[in-house]
């Protein structure tokens, strides 16, 4: 308290064997404004590796201290008694006295000084260039963006080349980068690690890229190549992004939420226990959670200052991790039980508390998990699981615009559709059981009557009313089992072929993550019963696709409605030559415009309806040109617009169920059948990632001042 204004406060902190060493100078311009320079430590340990060179230290209240008695006349060591040069005025005989005396405590603070600076933390002062400062923060750094105010007055003139180059050009050049990784067969990892770099140094310009060239560059952001970044995340690991919360932070949850920087409107959270199918990845699966949100800003238009990407490390039980030194998270077997959901309890409960009005989206979570957690949460929190039901919602998208597809007349024919499920999983399930209810609400059947439109299959073949199902894991799967009566033709445990052949299927789905579930024979039996038979291998990443859009070309003679889950190309028939067009049924049409019309319409859930009018809405922009070649899905190079109209959508339905805020309800009230008020509203609300000007001229300050 008695420094004066002018005090510099230099602190080095050092770390010996799990000790703590902090030493404090408190300079005064001229001299030192205290009588006493002292290092403390822990008392069980030394300062130095050399007990020998310490001098004598006092213990006083458990610490060492290291006492010098520094005369008031002393002058300041770090400028005569450390160096001495030529331009050093002479010493007294009196200063080398003094300068003798303290010689033990500078040669500790020598030796303090030498030490490698991974044994250091750096306390950084108000002296730092704050223009370097601006060019090593992804933020605000725009590189050759700065024009020359503002590298004036912030400091960056002559840090950067002088040239300036708007974010048009600089996004253009680093395209014809990633063009030219392209061309050269360069592996899709190597991409990625690319833009993580691009990320790193300047967000913005990330952003803008992504959203230029979304349509090439979300496979590579996200599925399929995430799930290789997912595997090496440990290696490929560079900087922190964040948060991470384990079981050793159980009753710090919500403290540790304030270390977050500003508002959050959208949490993305993942526990690593089923990561695209490739199994346990414990902390890998931050990758997962930060490659989601990276859709969310180019895809819906989120602010990626108001986005979290969430981490719970419960462990792993991944004996590869496990044994793996470089592996970044809690090297222990994965919790269960009752200690994982009062991880998962406290987590939710903290989010709440810090940003009530975020939206949480669950990422991979194993079957298991994913099904009860969400029905715990889904009517009291504004959350969803994007597994469960951003899958489904999609696939519903992607059988609507089959039905376009195949010349139906409107929404009601969906009831003429027999589907085959591979996959009991929480994906599975959760696209059988929105499937399920559309057949009733648009197709006029009753419940019972919409069962029999299923088939369920898992690993042991078809599922049936003789099954014994596993609960709670299964839970989902019971009324279908129930409505399938096992037969004499179609028994328990029925093999993928005999099923597609007697059912007389007209779409079979696959969730089951098994690579080359679906067979030349399964595939030409669905082209033989079927003159348009739609076929969607869901499973992400690639190598676990059911099928290939080449063998399904092949064994349909090019005729099928195909969509997937991971990108594939256009392929031609054999025989006929007719080109069947590879639709991929990503998430990405769902999830970015979902969540931004339940954050701008202040929905307080997520509910079920909602899910379904962003399927219509999608299906609804498909164009008659589209639809002639074949297309189940609106272009994703349009998917800033296509997530506006979901959001629209979901908006509504808000506003139906008294879910939307006042001032919300007045622009729905006001507008016209086109929702043009609506529209402008959310597109208004979307960010655009351009540079904002961090220097105003004083002359548009004086205009604003003025106006104020």
């Amino acid at each position: 308290p008695s420094l004066c204004a002018s005090t510099t406060l230099t602190t080095t902190t050092t770390r010996k064997g799990g000790d703590v060493v902090v030493v404090a100078l408190f300079f005064s311009p001229n001299r030192l404004s205290s009588s006493r320079l002292c290092a403390f430590t822990s008392s069980a340990t030394t300062l130095d590796d050399d007990d020998d060179d310490d001098p004598k230290r006092e213990e006083v209240d458990g610490f060492s201290v290291f006492p010098q008695e520094l005369p008031s006349n002393a002058r300041d060591p770090s400028k005569d008694d450390f160096i001495n040069d030529a331009t050093s005025p002479p010493r007294t005989r009196e200063q080398q006295l003094e300068y003798n005396k303290h010689e033990s405590l500078r040669d500790w603070l020598g030796r303090q000084s030498r030490k490698r600076s991974v044994d250091e933390i750096v306390v950084l002062t108000g002296n730092i260039h704050r223009g370097s400062e601006i060019l090593h923060n992804a933020v605000y750094n725009k590189g050759t963006g700065f024009n020359h105010s503002e590298r004036e007055r912030l400091g960056v003139r002559g840090l950067v080349p002088p040239r300036y180059f708007s974010i048009k050009e600089q996004a253009e050049k680093v395209w014809q980068q990633q063009v030219a990784m392209r061309e050269s067969n360069a592996a899709k990892i190597g991409r990625w690690r690319h833009l993580q770099a691009l990320k790193d140094r300047n967000e913005t310009l990330f952003y803008r890229l992504l959203q230029d060239h979304v349509e090439e560059l979300a496979p590579v952001i996200y599925t399929p190549t995430v799930g290789e970044a997912c595997l090496n995340y440990s290696r490929f690991f560079r900087r922190a992004r964040g948060m991470y919360f384990t079981k050793d932070d159980v009753g710090h949850m919500h403290s540790m939420t304030y270390n977050w920087r500003g508002d959050v409107k959208i949490v993305v959270v993942t526990d690593g226990s089923r990561v695209l199918g490739l199994g346990d990845l414990g902390a890998h699966g931050m990758g997962i959670s930060i490659g989601k949100l990276d859709l969310y800003v180019a895809g819906g238009g989120f602010d990626p200052q108001e986005v979290l990407p969430v981490c719970l490390d419960v462990g792993t039980n991944n004996k590869s991790l496990l044994n793996d030194k470089w592996y970044v998270g809690l090297n222990s077997q994965r919790l269960e039980g009752g200690d994982y959901y009062r991880v998962i309890d406290e987590f939710m409960r903290a989010i709440r508390h810090r940003w009530p009005k975020a939206l949480i989206q669950f990422e991979d979570f194993q079957t298991k998990h994913a099904l009860e957690i969400l029905t715990n949460y889904r009517n009291d929190y504004l959350c969803f699981n994007d597994d469960i039901q951003g899958t489904a919602a999609v696939v519903l998208a992607g059988v609507y615009g089959a039905l376009k597809v195949l010349g139906a007349k409107d929404r009601s024919e969906i009831r003429n559709q027999k589907f085959v499920m591979c996959g009991a999983g929480s994906a599975g399930m959760g696209i059988v059981s929105m499937l399920h209810k559309a057949v009733m609400k648009s197709g006029g059947l009753s419940e019972e009557e919409a069962y029999d439109n299923f088939f369920i299959m898992d690993n042991n073949g078809l599922i049936t009313n003789e099954r014994e199902l596993e609960f709670p894991r299964e839970a989902a799967v019971e009324p279908f089992a129930k409505a399938r009566k096992a037969t004499k033709e179609l028994p328990d445990g029925a093999s993928l072929l005999d099923v597609v052949t007697k059912s007389k299927c007209t779409a079979l789905l696959g969730a089951s993550t098994v690579n080359g579930l679906f067979t030349e024979d399964v595939l030409r039996q669905m082209g033989e019963q079927n003159e348009r038979p739609i076929i969607f291998p869901l499973s992400n990443p690639t190598s676990n696709a059911e099928c290939t859009s080449e063998d399904t070309a092949k064994a349909t003679d090019g005729r099928a409605i195909f969509s997937s889950g991971s990108p594939f190309e256009d392929a031609k028939s054999g025989v006929s030559g007719r080109v069947m067009r590879a639709n991929q049924g990503n998430n990405l049409y769902i999830f970015p415009g979902l969540g931004l019309g339940a954050v701008l319409s202040g929905a307080k859930t997520i509910s079920e309806e909602m899910l379904v009018s962003s399927a219509k809405a999608i299906a609804d922009m498909l164009t008659e040109d589209q639809i002639r070649k074949g297309c189940v899905f609106p272009m994703i190079k349009e998917i800033r617009n296509i997530s506006a109209r979901v959001a629209v959508r979901v908006i509504k339905q808000a506003a139906e169920e008294g879910q939307a805020k006042r001032s919300v309800v007045k622009i729905i009230e006001s507008d016209d059948e086109h929702d043009t008020k609506l529209f402008k509203y959310v597109k208004r609300a979307q960010y655009v990632p351009e540079y904002r000007p961090t220097v105003f001229p004083v002359e548009e300050i004086r205009k604003t001042v003025d106006d104020y």
